[in-house]
């Protein structure tokens, strides 16, 4: 065993000096090379397995924390984008409202709808312009669809509208198609109008568009108020039972506008007024 190892430590000094000074031992290194890959390979294994279970770790929480914050993200633009559209969607509103102002010959203001009266016996609505704002009582108030009202009771900050739909309202309209006059009465419910004391023969056809006729001097002429859903004619009856739906989106409009009357109308004297003027 002594001669044994000398002679491998003389061939080891031998090799190692040979490997350093000449190109000969290459090839045997080489060799040896894949007899030694093993070998490395089993005294890495317990680092490199103790640096894959550490990455893949780090792996999983990073992409747990991706995914939270890509929620997130996703939850943030989910809600700009609802408010985005709601946005468009007033924006598309508000440009309506005004290519309606410019076919009207008044004073336009735009108001937006701030309150709606929680009685079901009333169909009235609030919007955030006032006296201050030259509001006053009697005002039509519009939408880019049609007639919506006309201001009942105009505070310093906030107004009150009457619905054309409230049980309380009567307008004077026209039938778009032909001129027939007639009568347009609210029935208490939003989408509810009915046109009174039509003679049976009058000639008024489902889907008819109704438009004001500027009587009173309240509602600007020609506007579109409503259309004819039904008409019914009873025998021995001498009045047709016409209903309308408004034209106007009475429940889903946000914005409106207030036309300044084109004249005051005249208010016929009270009793005790024409006693005090004798």
């Amino acid at each position: 065993p002594t001669y044994r190892l000398l002679i491998a430590l003389v061939l080891a000094v031998v090799l190692m000096a040979l490997d350093q000074r000449t190109k000969w031992v290459e090839p045997l290194r080489y060799g040896v090379g894949y007899l030694t890959a093993p070998v490395h390979y089993l005294a890495h294994l317990p680092v490199d397995s103790a640096r894959w279970l550490g990455r893949l770790s780090e792996t999983r929480s990073n992409l747990m924390e991706s995914r939270e914050r890509l929620e997130r993200q996703v939850l943030i633009l989910e809600q700009k984008v609802q408010r985005l559209a709601v946005l468009e969607a007033e924006n598309v509103r508000l440009r309506e409202l005004l290519n309606s102002s410019a076919d009207l010959d008044a004073n336009v203001l735009v108001a937006e709808i701030i309150g709606v009266d929680p009685d079901p016996n009333r169909q009235e609505i609030v919007i955030n312009k006032g006296a201050g704002d030259n509001v006053s009582r009697g005002q039509a108030v519009l939408d880019s669809q049609g007639l919506i009202g006309q201001v009942v009771d105009a505070g310093p900050l906030s107004s009150r509208v009457l619905l054309i739909t409230d049980a309380s309202h009567a307008m004077s309209v026209q039938v778009n198609r032909n001129g027939v006059r007639a009568v347009l009465a609210g029935v208490g419910q939003s989408s509810g109008l009915k046109l009174l004391y039509v003679p049976d023969t009058a000639d008024i056809q489902e889907g008819d568009l109704l438009v004001s006729t500027g009587l009173g001097q309240l509602y600007p002429r020609g506007y579109p108020v409503a259309s004819v859903t039904s008409v019914n004619h009873q025998a021995g009856t001498p009045f047709a039972h016409i209903a309308a739906r408004p034209t106007a989106q009475l429940d889903r409009a946000s914005h409106v506008l207030l036309v300044q009357p084109t004249q005051t109308p005249v208010r016929a004297p009270t009793p005790a007024e024409a006693d005090n003027d004798q």
